[in-house]
């Protein structure tokens, strides 16, 4: 293990992983206390179609499924606050709705159909200086999103007394919202299009079965991300096995580990 540290591709995929992680790990709480683990698949279906359309006009898939993924969750959260449909139902239309131009970018983008696996599967141990440039770029922009955690914490626990309070919540809706697209479409390049919702949910499901409070919540969260990204990429390394599936199972393994001491323990 310690050869592979010396290895440039592997310093980057860790320190693409961790960026990643701490990333998933401070939002992971927000959408599962708000019960958005819908969105997270929305999202990964729309930076599909984002990527798709990238491939059909031959340029770079990411910088399509950067504005077109944060577009769809603009979208989202606008039919959620102005009409009396339900978030689900309307994350459900724009998720038909990128499936079906994913699918139809695909079946034009002839001879590429090839490159979109990767993208649906991504690949730490592939991560480009470009790519952890681009990771490194939003997790500085994260911090500008710090001050924010107390407002949107509260709006997230009791938005009715936030609202009450005249915290802007729908300002800081679109805010989480869009910053959810961001980091879900940069960490789409680590581990691909099917597994990317799984960063966004088990870290905080896992952290919200041990915490009594929303900041050790959040605490917890990051600590089983960034946990579970370096136990997943080390057990890629010595099993020869897809790095991204290999963190999703850790992850899993840490949630199956917490269910169990719950369950134990009689519940919290």
């Amino acid at each position: 293990m310690a050869e592979a540290l010396s290895y440039p591709f592997f310093q980057r995929a860790l320190l693409a992983g961790l960026l990643v992680a701490l990333l998933s790990g401070f939002l992971s709480p927000f959408v599962v206390q708000r019960r958005l683990s819908f969105l997270g698949d929305g999202l990964a279906h729309a930076a599909f179609a984002g990527v798709a359309l990238g491939l059909f006009l031959r340029g770079e898939p990411l910088w399509f499924a950067l504005p077109f993924t944060f577009l769809v969750a603009m979208a989202i959260t606008f039919v959620k606050e102005r009409t009396e449909l339900s978030e689900d139902t309307a994350i459900g239309v724009f998720f038909a709705l990128s499936v079906a131009l994913g699918a139809i970018f695909l079946a034009k983008a002839r001879g590429y159909v090839g490159d979109a696996m990767g993208y649906l599967f991504g690949s730490l141990l592939a991560v480009g200086p470009l790519d952890l440039l681009a990771v490194g770029l939003l997790a500085l922009l994260a911090l500008f999103f710090l001050p924010l955690w107390g407002p949107v914490a509260y709006a997230t626990l009791d938005r009715e007394l936030a609202l009450a309070d005249r915290v802007p919540v729908v300002l800081h809706d679109y805010l989480l919202s869009g910053f959810l697209a961001v980091s879900l479409v940069l960490a789409v390049k680590v581990v691909g299009l099917i597994l990317v919702a799984a960063f966004l949910v088990i870290p905080g499901a896992a952290a919200r079965l041990l915490a009594r409070t929303f900041a050790g919540m959040t605490l917890l969260s990051l600590l089983l991300a960034l946990l579970s990204t370096l136990g997943g990429l080390f057990l890629s390394l010595a099993l020869d096995w897809p790095s991204g599936a290999s963190v999703v199972l850790f992850q899993a393994l840490l949630f199956a580990l917490a269910l169990a001491k719950t369950g134990l323990s009689g519940g919290k």
